[in-house]
């Protein structure tokens, strides 16, 4: 379940001297995942517009959905779900419609990112950031080669008991079905064998279920490999030394996008609408992507990143890298059945 952590309005404006205009404009209520917009952009937002931004946190899409079922539907104004996500929560009529005309920053978006199947023409939807998601092995610790979902599923002994996986069931049985090639939602009885018997034997190797922590625990060396986003690796390595190497499987690895939804029955609808045109801005979404170390959807914001992003090796996979590949929506009996291993495999 997500680690809520309610970031207080007044302690967002605190020094800013915007108190006053906040109060006059409201809030905006963002339900966000763990650290993944900078402190920076937040006081921004309030110093151009007065609106406090209060903050709930998650760690994985699951635990975000299953908090809205719980009851948080009429609390958020927006969340930031990924892709696959986002079709979940458009097909169970939890987003609203933004009106053409409403976002004076959409025609920002890139085209390739605009009419996407999870939302297309972006009707209830923005991008936030896109990346990848593979893992990283400390290099202090295993010299051999990495590019290959061996690495977690049936690792040398250097790595066994030493892995975290992330604590997300999306991507978790998406690698799984990548190493065995096998379609993500595969109904066939062989194919549910497979990915069960593989998710529980490797379950030996794995030390830790960590998605909020998953950057921590290979700097720290409580594991010494692990599930990880791109961004999250590149920043363990370049802020805080660690000799990590992110590995590009043969076998292929997930891809990724993140967006910014509006949520149904938003208290604070107007709001959202200006905290979503915020985030089409350049200038923004630069600030955005040179903290987060990810990429982003959206035109006019390369005369604001550094440079040194295009070159980390965690954007350049190499040759014999595998396909990325986008987590896919699974009809409705073969997901319960994904729960049902899930909730085996986290007892």
């Amino acid at each position: 379940m997500a680690n809520y952590l309610r970031t207080s309005a007044i302690a967002l404006c605190a020094g800013l001297g915007c108190a006053t205009a906040a109060l006059a404009e409201g809030d905006v209520v963002v339900y966000h995942w763990f650290e993944y917009i900078p402190q920076e952009l937040i006081d921004k937002f309030t110093e151009e517009t007065g609106i406090r931004v209060v903050m709930d946190t998650y760690d994985s899409n699951e635990a975000m959905l299953a908090s809205l079922r719980a009851g948080g539907m009429g609390t958020y104004d927006v969340a930031v779900p990924g892709d696959y996500m986002v079709q979940i929560m458009r097909d169970n009529d939890m987003l609203d419609a933004i009106a053409e005309g409403e976002l004076s920053n959409h025609g920002n978006i890139l085209p390739e990112w605009l009419d996407v199947r999870y939302d297309p023409g972006r009707q209830h939807s923005i991008p936030y950031q896109w990346g990848s998601t593979s893992f990283s092995v400390n290099r202090d610790v295993y010299d051999g080669p990495i590019n290959t979902t061996e690495i977690i599923f049936n690792p040398p002994a250097e790595l066994s008991g030493r892995i975290n996986m992330l604590a997300s069931q999306g991507e978790v049985m998406a690698l799984a079905a990548i190493h065995l090639g096998i379609p993500m939602c595969s109904p066939e009885r062989d194919d549910v064998q497979a990915l069960n018997d593989l998710l529980m034997g490797s379950r030996q190797h794995w030390v830790s279920f960590n998605s909020d922590t998953a950057r921590e625990v290979l700097v720290s060396g409580d594991a010494a490999a692990g599930m990880i986003y791109d961004g999250f690796s590149a920043r363990a390595r370049i802020e805080e030394g660690a000799n990590l190497e992110y590995a590009f499987a043969t076998q292929g690895y997930i891809a990724w996008m993140d967006n910014v939804v509006l949520l149904n029955d938003a208290p604070n609808r107007d709001n959202a609408i200006r905290f979503m045109d915020f985030l089409l801005e350049p200038e923004n979404v630069g600030i955005l992507t040179n903290w987060t170390q990810y990429s982003a959807g959206i035109a006019g914001v390369d005369a604001f990143l550094d440079p040194a992003l295009a070159a980390q090796p965690e954007r350049n996979p190499p040759e014999d890298a595998g396909p990325a590949i986008f987590i896919e929506v699974c009809d409705q009996a073969t997901q319960e059945i994904h729960d049902r291993i899930w909730t085996a495999l986290r007892r």
